[in-house]
């Protein structure tokens, strides 16, 4: 079962009890493409438990600008959890996702792209606590800035 919520991490810790591995990445979202799909699916392949920490729409306005996001958190949300490597959807307010990280401390945090271990966001609370960081391959092409970018030359 998957669940949006806000500050209850119960079913988390219990999922820690049981011993399975608990993997975390985040984002916007905020246009699913196939870049997302497969992102989504090669972290999932990476534990037993993939948790997705989603920007409000507050949080993506700030990042993205005030034209963001194109789409709700409860659309955004839903979308991601229509997907079978997605268990679980939590919103994060902040900018980043650092203190959620604090709160789950998975056991791997996952990103994609060019980052560096050090550039990601929690990477130093993961790895202090004994997990790792896995950077995942970037599909070159997928973007919802691109998407959006050709969306607005239609016009």
């Amino acid at each position: 079962m998957k669940y949006i919520i806000k500050n209850n991490l119960e079913n988390i810790r219990a999922l820690k009890k049981e011993s399975k591995k608990i993997v975390f990445t985040n984002g916007c979202f905020d246009l699913l493409h196939v870049g997302h799909v497969r992102y989504l699916s090669m972290a999932k392949e990476l534990g037993d438990y993939l948790i997705v920490g989603l920007n409000s729409d507050q949080s993506v306005k700030k990042l993205k600008g005030k034209n963001r996001p194109i789409n709700i958190f409860e659309d955004r949300a839903k979308l991601l959890m229509a997907l079978t490597s997605v268990d679980l959807v939590l919103i994060f307010e902040e900018q980043t996702p650092r203190n959620l990280i604090k709160e789950i401390l998975p056991d791997i945090l996952v990103k994609g792209g060019d980052y560096k271990i050090e550039e990601i966001v929690g990477s130093n609370i993961v790895i202090r606590n004994g997990g790792k960081v896995e950077i995942l391959q970037f599909h070159e092409g997928y973007s919802s800035s691109n998407y959006i970018g050709k969306i607005k030359t239609l016009t």
